[in-house]
């Protein structure tokens, strides 16, 4: 049986940067490109529509840009966020401040606008199955500079059992499922599980939100 293809919306006013896109994303066998926009503004409305499972995001458009029209999309999602997108960011720099806040925002990573093709599909595939697209020393990084973290340990995270801690902390360490398996000797599936259970109680969507989360907080590092 063959797999549901992943729908993808891009978003960026340069028609020939966009059009490149298309046909790169058009060719993979599991991808459809089902909408495109030009700025943020015509992104909602798009995204509205079409429902896409992944969003590639330019950050800076006018009139309304990436960062703005991510917030607009994120905003108000708390426990919906099954019924909306992920959003990579588009960006010239490889350090970008207005890409690190629309991380915040929600979106699930970046990519360099000068990216293989093969860079920006497996980056599609990676959000679409959870994951992130920068690494946590990246993101880290990239927080550095923005206002400095709340030391309050916030009250869902102290609901968090003793073994479900130990999973966040290595989630925002950057680990991978099957490094976090032989870390705390537990199964795939016991970490996947665990994962889940974080993400619902703390109400984040995917991996990259636990990093932000732990730089905010000052916990799990």
């Amino acid at each position: 049986m063959n797999q549901p293809q992943i729908r993808v919306a891009l978003v960026d006013d340069q028609q020939l940067f966009r059009s490149g896109l298309a046909v790169i994303i058009g060719a993979q066998p599991d991808m459809a490109v089902v909408a495109q926009a030009t700025d943020g503004t015509e992104a909602l409305g798009a995204i509205a529509v079409h429902e896409p499972d992944v969003v590639l995001m330019d950050v800076q458009m006018s009139p309304m840009g990436g960062v703005e029209a991510t917030r607009k999309i994120f905003e108000d999602a708390t426990g919906r966020f099954d019924k909306l997108p992920k959003v990579i960011m588009l960006t010239t720099f490889d350090w970008d401040e207005h890409a690190a806040t629309a991380i915040r925002h929600g979106a699930s990573g970046f990519i360099l606008k000068d990216s293989t093709p093969e860079f920006v599909c497996e980056s599609i595939r990676a959000v679409n199955g959870g994951n992130a697209v920068i690494a946590p020393q990246s993101l880290a990084a990239l927080l550095r500079d923005e206002p400095a973290p709340v030391p309050e340990v916030p009250l869902p995270y102290l609901e968090l059992t003793e073994r479900e801690r130990e999973v966040f902390a290595a989630v925002a360490l950057g680990l991978t499922n099957q490094e976090i398996s032989e870390k705390l000797f537990l199964s795939g599936s016991t970490v996947k599980t665990h994962i889940g259970a974080i993400l619902r109680k703390l109400e984040l969507r995917d991996r990259v939100q636990i990093v932000v989360y732990s730089y905010e907080n000052c916990i799990g590092r």
